[in-house]
This record gives structure tokens, C-alpha cells and sequence, in this order.
């Protein structure tokens, strides 16, 4: 298998991490003119959203245990695996946010969860059939962990 390189970069206004009000930064996602050839956005405008793939590359813990989300210790332990927390075994964030533009190689999003410079590793167009099938469960504790997230 080939190592996972970047493919670009996240052009953020968020410099520093954290964990509020991402739902309206605005950002910029500018592909690498090296890796891609003329064309490889075609067709991504007719999406509204995307799955944006990335490397927390500030991040500098790993967990691999459990630990209180966000250090908070009125929410449970959870093993890093039940959370969505940055100092994860691979550093590798996925968000899906709206897509607002492309031109030529760059992509301009809203509601990106990822700080300035931040290694682009992939992008998907986001398709409802691959939202959950069936309802949702998620523990009562994450409505309050997510409440200003976004």
C-alpha cells in the first residue's frame, strides 16, 4: 500500500483549535496543481456538499486509551474510538460541510472543522445514500458536547 500523501492544503481563518461555532467559517480548500490534472473538479458543483479529508497536523497526543471528552470530567470516560476528539492513533479528521464554489483547483466550504494549513488528504461529494439507514443513536451527554459545534 502506498503512504497516505497530501493533496492539497485547507486554507482556514481558524488558526488555533477549538471547540465552537465552526458552522460558519468559511473556508478555502486549494488542491494541489501537482497531483491533480485539469478536470478533476468537473462536475462537483452539482453537489451541495462534500466530505472533506484531512490531518489534524497540529495535534501532537495520541490517545489510544480512554479519557473525559474535551477533559470535561462531568461527561463519561470514553475510549478514543466513541469520540471524534483530534488526538486520535492516525490524527485524520472527516467532516462534511457545504460546498459554496470550485474554481479550477480550489474548493470553497462552509462549516469545515479544520484549523489553517491543515494537509488535505481527500474530498468526496457527499450523497444522501450514504447517510445512517434507519434512526440514530448516540449518547444523551453529545447534545450537550456539540450544542455550539456547530
Amino acid at each position: 500500500m502506498d503512504p497516505i500523501t497530501p493533496i492539497g492544503v485547507i486554507r482556514s481563518p481558524r488558526t488555533e483549535l477549538t471547540n465552537e461555532w465552526w458552522g460558519e467559517i468559511t473556508a478555502r480548500i486549494e488542491l494541489d496543481p501537482q497531483v491533480f490534472q485539469p478536470g478533476a473538479t468537473s462536475g462537483l458543483t452539482d453537489y451541495s456538499h462534500v466530505e472533506v479529508v484531512y490531518a489534524f497536523h497540529l495535534s501532537t497526543r495520541t490517545c489510544t486509551a480512554d479519557q473525559h471528552p474535551r477533559h470535561n470530567p462531568s461527561w463519561p470516560r470514553t475510549g478514543i474510538l466513541a469520540q471524534r476528539a483530534p488526538n486520535r492513533p492516525n490524527h485524520i479528521g472527516v467532516t462534511v460541510c457545504e460546498l459554496v464554489d470550485v474554481v479550477a483547483f480550489s474548493l470553497t466550504v462552509r462549516g469545515l472543522d479544520a484549523l489553517d494549513g491543515s494537509p488535505l488528504l481527500d474530498v468526496k461529494p457527499y450523497l444522501r445514500e450514504f447517510a445512517p439507514r434507519g434512526p440514530v443513536r448516540q449518547p444523551d451527554y453529545t447534545d450537550e458536547l456539540m450544542r455550539n459545534y456547530f
